[in-house]
C-alpha cells in the first residue's frame, strides 16, 4: 500500500443546515449565505446533509433551487439522501429539475436503508403499510440513476392533436450527465464493492464500521477505498471523497476556540468504543494549520482521496463557520497543493 498522497482535486465542506424550530428560515438563509461566502472564497462545493424528522435539512432539491439563484459555480452536493424515504421516480424529477437551475453542478449522494426497527407507528405513516415487504436495497439507487439518464418508462402514442403535446417517455426534466454524478455514501466492504462495480463515486465520513477485526478508523476506511476502487470498471481513476470533522483554531477569536475545545472534548469519549454491532467513529482533528496538515498528509484514507470535504459541527454558528471555510481555502488547501476556483 502506497504512502504516498493523491493529488487533491476538490476542496468543499459538508453543512447539516440546522435551524430553530420556531424560526426556521434563520437557518435557511444562513445556509445560503454560506454557500455563497463559500463559492467567494473558491472552495469547489458545498454538500448538505439530508435529516428527516430532525431540525436539519430535509430537503436538498428544494433548498439548491434556493442556491441555484445566488451562486454560479459551487459544486451542490447530498451527503447523504437515504433513498429509503424516497419514491425513486419523484426524487429523479426533482433532482434534475435542480440540476437544469443550477446548470449541472448537483452531485447526488445516496444511501440505502430500512425503515428504522421497532418504529412502526412511525414507519406507517411515511412509508405506508407496505414498508414491511418494501425492498429497500441498492435497486432503488439503480432506478433511480437509470431515470436520471434518461432511460425510457413508457411508450408515448403519437400526439392527436387533442390537449397539448407534452407528453414524454423519460423522466423530465432531463439533466444530461447527472446521473454521471451519483455518490453512494457508505461504511462498509459490501457497500464499497457494490458502489465500485455500479461504476458510482465513493463517499465516506467520520462514521464507519469495524470489519475482520480492523478497529482503526483511518485503516478500515482505506480497506473500503481499496476494495471500492478495485470492484469499479475505472479502477484507480474512480472518484473518492473523504469527509471528517476537522476544525481549525487558526483565526479563531478566544471564545471561538474555547468553543471549538471544549466540542472536541465532548465529543472524544465517543471515539474509543465500537457502538452497536460494528460502528465506528473518528476522532476530530482539532488544532493549527501544521497540526491539521500534518494529519491529513499521514492519514491513510485521506491519502487514497481525490476530494476532501470538511463536516462542519452542527452546534456552532455562521461567523464559526464562516472562519473555518477561510482557513480551509486560503490556508489549508493551499498548503496541501490546492487552488481556488477562479
Amino acid at each position: 500500500m502506497t504512502t504516498a498522497r493523491r493529488p487533491l482535486r476538490h476542496l468543499g465542506f459538508i453543512h447539516l443546515v440546522p435551524f430553530d424550530a420556531d424560526a426556521p428560515e434563520g437557518g435557511f438563509r444562513d445556509a445560503i449565505e454560506l454557500f455563497r461566502y463559500a463559492e467567494e472564497l473558491g472552495l469547489n462545493g458545498g454538500w448538505v446533509r439530508t435529516r428527516h424528522l430532525q431540525r436539519g435539512l430535509p430537503s436538498p432539491a428544494v433548498f439548491f433551487g434556493a442556491l441555484s439563484q445566488v451562486t454560479e459555480r459551487i459544486a451542490l452536493g447530498t451527503a447523504v439522501i437515504p433513498v429509503g424515504h424516497e419514491n425513486p421516480f419523484r426524487l429523479a424529477e426533482d433532482l434534475a429539475t435542480a440540476d437544469v437551475l443550477s446548470g449541472g453542478r448537483v452531485h447526488a449522494g445516496l444511501s440505502v436503508h430500512p425503515p428504522k426497527p421497532g418504529d412502526d407507528a412511525v414507519n406507517d405513516l411515511v412509508h405506508d403499510f407496505g414498508w414491511r415487504e418494501e425492498d429497500y436495497g441498492y435497486g432503488r439507487i439503480e432506478r433511480l440513476r437509470s431515470f436520471l439518464a434518461g432511460d425510457a418508462v413508457r411508450e408515448v402514442e403519437a400526439y392527436t392533436g387533442i390537449g397539448g403535446d407534452f407528453d414524454s417517455p423519460r423522466v423530465e426534466p432531463f439533466s444530461a450527465g447527472l446521473s454521471e454524478r451519483l455518490w453512494y455514501g457508505g461504511g462498509s466492504l459490501r457497500s464499497a464493492e457494490w458502489a465500485g462495480q455500479a461504476d458510482l463515486n465513493w463517499l465516506v465520513s467520520n462514521i464507519s464500521s469495524t470489519e475482520n477485526g480492523v478497529t482503526d478508523f483511518s485503516q478500515a476506511q482505506r480497506n473500503q477505498i481499496d476494495a471500492f476502487r478495485a470492484a469499479s470498471p475505472r479502477g484507480d481513476d474512480a472518484r473518492v471523497s473523504v469527509a471528517r470533522v476537522i476544525v481549525p483554531t487558526d483565526g479563531a477569536t478566544p471564545e471561538q476556540a474555547a468553543k471549538y475545545r471544549a466540542y472536541a472534548e465532548a465529543r472524544t469519549p465517543r471515539t474509543t468504543q465500537v457502538h452497536g454491532k460494528n460502528t465506528i467513529i473518528a476522532l476530530d482533528v482539532l488544532g493549527s494549520l501544521e497540526e491539521i496538515v500534518d494529519f491529513i498528509e499521514h492519514d491513510i484514507a485521506f491519502q487514497a482521496a481525490d476530494d476532501y470535504l470538511f463536516e462542519l459541527p452542527f452546534e456552532f454558528e455562521l461567523d464559526d463557520w464562516k472562519q473555518i471555510l477561510h482557513q480551509l481555502a486560503t490556508r489549508i488547501g493551499p498548503a496541501l497543493g490546492w487552488t481556488p476556483a477562479a
